[in-house]
C-alpha cells in the first residue's frame, strides 16, 4: 500500500468511529436493522442512556444511521444503517479480525515472556 502520509486521510475515519461504543452500535445495525434504543441499550448494558445518545446522534450526523420516529405515545424511536453506512462494513470486519489476531499475538507474547 503507497499512501503518501502528507495526504493521509486515515484520521477523518478514525474520528468518525473512535470510542468504546460506536463499532458495537454499528455491528448490532449492521446485523439486524431497524433496532429500537432500548434494545440497544438491552444489547450493550454497560452503557449509559446519556452516551447512548450521543453515539446515536453523532452517527447520524454523519449519516451513517438514520433515526425514525412514530407518532405514538409513548414515542417510538428506531435506529437503521444507512446504504452509506454499509460501506463500512468491510472496514469493521477487517478491524475485528485485526484485534482477534493482535489478541492471539498479545498472548503468544505473554507465553513466550513465560518461558524465558
Amino acid at each position: 500500500m503507497e499512501v503518501n502520509p502528507k495526504y493521509c486521510q486515515i484520521s477523518e475515519p478514525l474520528e468518525i468511529l473512535v470510542g468504546k461504543w460506536k463499532p458495537i452500535i454499528l455491528l448490532n445495525l449492521l446485523n439486524e436493522s431497524p433496532i429500537r434504543f432500548n434494545e440497544l441499550r438491552r444489547r450493550m448494558p454497560d452503557i449509559t442512556q446519556k452516551m447512548l445518545t450521543k453515539q446515536l446522534r453523532e452517527l447520524e450526523a454523519e449519516d451513517i444511521i438514520e433515526r425514525k420516529i412514530y407518532p405514538e405515545v409513548p414515542p417510538k424511536v428506531e435506529y437503521s444503517i444507512t446504504d452509506y453506512g454499509r460501506t463500512l462494513e468491510p472496514i469493521l470486519a477487517a478491524m475485528h479480525d485485526w484485534g482477534f489476531k493482535h489478541q492471539e499475538h498479545r498472548k503468544e507474547k505473554e507465553l513466550a515472556l513465560e518461558y524465558v
